[in-house]
């Protein structure tokens, strides 16, 4: 036995050098590849010109700023990014709910009944999609990632009205509670939509909760509830209660989200009656930019994260879609959505988006699957550099669509390259 173990202690050795020799070379490759350095470049320059979500949006969105303020903070002042997040909590609504964004009111030209108005912010009007459930947790995050790089705790104390930032946060968790948790399976639910979007089936009306909605629970509003409590955890804000939340939100996810049997996020968890069609079996849809959020809030082991990424790989090779930006697949049936997205491929019903597709590289990096991060991540640089700019998303072909400058896709790129570089430091 003793000399059989010896014996394998070689091949082992080897192994390890192989390893390390191929991290090295890697490395090299990282440090060298000056298309990196030119989509920072861009990205940088882009995101120089304030806080809208990109051409096409004049609007300030949370779940947009939040995935691009630590870029913005290299390249705009520290104050202007500060005013930008507290506008936010000027905007928050007297029963705790956060708003999507705002505009300037010289911006706004939709109906009042989408309005949402506060005498603390009299210059600006917000508005919110209320089928996603995603905005109060964007927001706290997003202004965890402002505390982070700068140092500015104070922000924290700072009072909106007569209540502090601090205590605004917690009356949006309180909101989240009171009016999106179900207490039969322990998570917040919102309106049916497709992964992460933020637009429902059956409904010309595909942004607002109406008599059509059908409710549901996915993995991204509650993975993004997770990764929020984390935050306030980390900014020495949340109570014991929060943890304890934090706790049951994941327990809750792997008992009803994760299909064990398929290796996979469920796609939802209907409360009442789907709108799937009958003929459609919506187990089988994979969910690309649920699933990468859920990782970052820990809820997949290391070995899963290798069986979804290749999951992911075998999706987008089957759709013929650019990269694992692929937003679901199989996509939904022609139809269950209204508009554009009736079709396949088509914003969120598959459309390529690297403003997701970027989080999952950042999480195979964080995970160790460097070499598969790199290059899952080459098509995504590899367009930014060919179109000299971040689309929205990409149709079939690699086609560019939606805003031509999309400041989400550009913070995520980001963050990837730092996270490369940072790797490749010292190998």
């Amino acid at each position: 036995m003793v000399s059989g173990l010896m014996a394998l202690a070689p091949v082992a050795a080897n192994a390890a050098a192989s390893s390390q020799s191929d991290d090295k070379q890697l490395a090299e490759t990282i440090r060298n590849d000056k298309s990196l350095d030119e989509v920072v470049s861009l990205a940088k320059k882009l995101l120089s010109k304030g806080f809208n979500a990109g051409s096409g949006y004049s609007q300030v969105w949370c779940r947009d700023l939040n995935t691009f303020i630590d870029t913005a903070l290299d390249v705009v002042p520290h104050k202007d990014v500060r005013e930008a997040l507290l506008l936010f909590f000027a905007l928050q609504q007297p029963n705790g709910e956060g708003i999507d964004g705002y505009v300037t009111k010289d911006q706004f030209d939709w109906g009042d009944n989408r309005a949402y108005y506060s005498e603390l912010a009299p210059n600006h009007v917000g508005f919110k999609n209320t089928v996603e459930t995603d905005q109060e947790t964007s927001t706290i995050q997003a202004l965890a990632k402002y505390v982070r790089k700068t140092g500015d705790r104070s922000i924290l104390q700072v009072k909106v009205g007569n209540r502090t930032v601090t205590e605004r946060i917690h009356d949006m968790l309180a909101f989240l509670m009171k009016e999106k948790f179900d207490a039969k399976h322990g998570l917040i639910y919102g309106a049916t939509t497709a992964d992460w979007g933020d637009v429902q089936p059956l409904s010309d009306d595909v942004v607002d909760i109406n008599e059509d909605t059908r409710y549901a629970i996915d993995v991204y509003d509650n993975a993004m509830l997770i990764i929020a409590l984390d935050d306030m955890n980390e900014l020495g804000i949340a109570t014991k209660e929060n943890m304890k939340l934090r706790k049951s939100l994941a327990k809750n996810v792997r008992k009803y989200l994760w299909d064990n049997k398929r290796q996979k996020i469920r796609p939802h968890v209907y409360l009442g009656e789907s709108p799937v069609p009958a003929d459609f079996n919506e187990e089988e849809v994979y969910y690309h930019g649920g699933t990468a959020i859920a990782i970052e809030a820990g809820l997949l082991s290391k070995k899963e994260i290798a069986v979804v990424n290749q999951a992911m790989l075998r999706n987008v090779e089957k759709s013929g879609m650019p990269s694992i930006g692929l937003t679901i697949y199989p996509v939904y049936p022609k139809g269950f959505f209204r508009g554009g997205m009736a079709d396949a491929y088509v914003y969120q019903n598959g459309g390529d988006w690297t403003w997701f597709g970027g989080r999952m590289v950042q999480q195979l990096i964080r995970n160790g699957y460097v070499k598969e991060a790199y290059e899952e991540v080459r098509p995504m640089i590899d367009r930014v550099v060919k179109n000299q700019g971040f689309y929205e998303w990409y149709g079939p072909g690699n086609k560019p669509s939606g805003s031509g400058a999309f400041k989400g896709s550009a913070g995520v790129l980001v963050k990837a390259v730092e996270m490369f570089r940072e790797w490749s430091k010292d190998k």
